[in-house]
């Protein structure tokens, strides 16, 4: 069984920074993608970023410029790096994977920006 488990959250005051980590079961490499999304309270899940298997990113527009996604195949870990955070970056946040044709979610971070 497949398991992500995400660490690095808390909280920050605005404009502050974070780096959030996601460490997975199996080797990353056996995922077509992984990503970070967020969900505050009353509202959907969103995709926040997403890196591919031959490490392509794309962000969220509303985190562009502030976030990135990278990974360690080593440790079979995903980071998301995130800077001038803002009271709206506060939400839960997930990480993402998906292997074949399921989707592998960790069970959440919150990441609470507020002064």
């Amino acid at each position: 069984q497949v398991q992500l488990v995400e660490s690095g959250g808390g909280l920050v005051q605005p404009g502050g920074s974070l780096r959030l980590s996601c460490a997975a079961s199996r080797t990353i490499f056996s995922f077509n993608n992984m990503g970070w999304y967020r969900q505050a309270p009353g509202k959907q899940r969103e995709l926040v970023a997403r890196i591919t298997s031959g490490s392509s990113t794309n962000y969220a527009d509303s985190v562009k410029g502030r976030f990135t996604i990278s990974k360690d195949s080593d440790k079979n870990t995903v980071y998301l790096e995130m800077h001038s955070l803002k009271p709206e970056d506060t939400a839960v946040y997930y990480c993402n994977g998906l292997r074949g044709t399921t989707n592998y979610w960790g069970k959440g971070t919150l990441v609470t920006v507020s002064s």
